[in-house]
């Protein structure tokens, strides 16, 4: 008979082989999304394929020396308001850099300068800036991102405040626990404390999320299979007997169309359609009905027309 020490130490070392097999197996580790990405899966669902009230150009080119240009103008059909920006991006792949610039129909420039796996493997620094010609007014913020196995780390600086945000996210063997945090320095204040959990498997997705300790959220989302795929958002407020509940769906036609559908408990009633017409050539329909004021009116309709070269 094995003495009651033996046996919890066979189970310790049982354990530790457990633990080391699963490590060194390829590709079980994996890097976690950032903080703003969880979820991500559920949220893409409920927002592309659709453009209620909207319509939109965008064209994507890419000259012969690697630099990439990116051109978009909309129009809101209720307002009749029109705005447009374009971009450029810039890589230098040996180095590690990489230069963005986008200036917006509202005057706005804006700069980014990052530079990644240089200083330290997984690690991205990045300096944002933005200056406005009209009022003179700029604003500049540094960003650092590390990620490796297991762990995703963020820290920006908010050279206006300045306000220091921060966020973590941890993963193991699909478990996700995230935070995040801002602090205004000029107040010696905590302005933002949201809190997330989360699990994530082949084709299966759950989130839930605490922000500031009064908006609470989830969402589930499921791959049925390689053609449809739903999810599910809630969302609720403290001191509020309002809960926002939606469900949607997207479902691919074929490798040139999908057709996408939602609604939330506000009777609001979405509908997309996609068609790839050739490579490169991309257009969207979209339809938001009131389905509580279907006879009144107010209903809304997108365009999307998007073309890369």
């Amino acid at each position: 008979m094995s003495l009651p020490c033996e046996t919890a130490h066979a189970q310790y070392l049982s354990f530790l082989l457990r633990v080391l097999s699963f490590r060194c197996i390829p590709g079980t580790m994996a890097v976690p999304p950032s903080y703003s990405d969880l979820g991500k899966a559920a949220k893409d669902v409920f927002s592309k394929g659709y453009g209620f009230g909207i319509v939109k150009l965008d064209l994507k080119t890419k000259s012969q020396s690697g630099v990439e240009f990116n051109t978009s103008c909309s129009t809101n059909t209720d307002t009749g308001k029109a705005g447009g920006s374009m971009e450029t991006k810039y890589k230098m792949e040996e180095l590690g850099l990489s230069l963005n610039q986008k200036w917006s129909t509202d005057n706005t420039l804006a700069t980014e300068l990052s530079v990644e796996d240089q200083l330290a493997k997984g690690l991205k620094v990045a300096l944002n800036t933005s200056f406005v010609p009209n009022t003179g007014k700029k604003s500049g913020k540094l960003k650092t991102g590390y990620k490796r196995n297991y762990i995703n780390l963020s820290c920006d600086i908010d050279f206006e405040g300045p306000v220091v945000h921060s966020a973590a996210v941890l993963d193991y063997e699909g478990w996700l626990a995230g935070c995040q945090i801002a602090f205004d320095t000029a107040k010696s204040k905590l302005v933002q404390n949201n809190f997330a959990l989360g699990y994530k498997a082949g084709d299966f997705q759950l989130h839930t999320n605490v922000n500031d300790g009064t908006e609470f959220g989830g969402s589930v989302y499921h791959k049925v299979n390689g053609q449809l795929e739903t999810a599910v958002t809630l969302a609720w407020t403290a001191g509020s007997n309002n809960t926002r509940f939606g469900v949607a769906a997207k479902y691919q036609l074929d490798s040139d169309a999908s057709l996408s559908a939602k609604v939330n408990n506000a009777s609001l009633i979405g509908v997309g359609y996609t068609q790839s017409l050739r490579p490169g050539v991309k257009l969207t329909l979209s339809a938001l009905v009131d389905g509580k004021n279907f006879n009144t009116g107010g209903h809304k309709v997108g365009l999307g027309f998007e073309l890369e070269a």
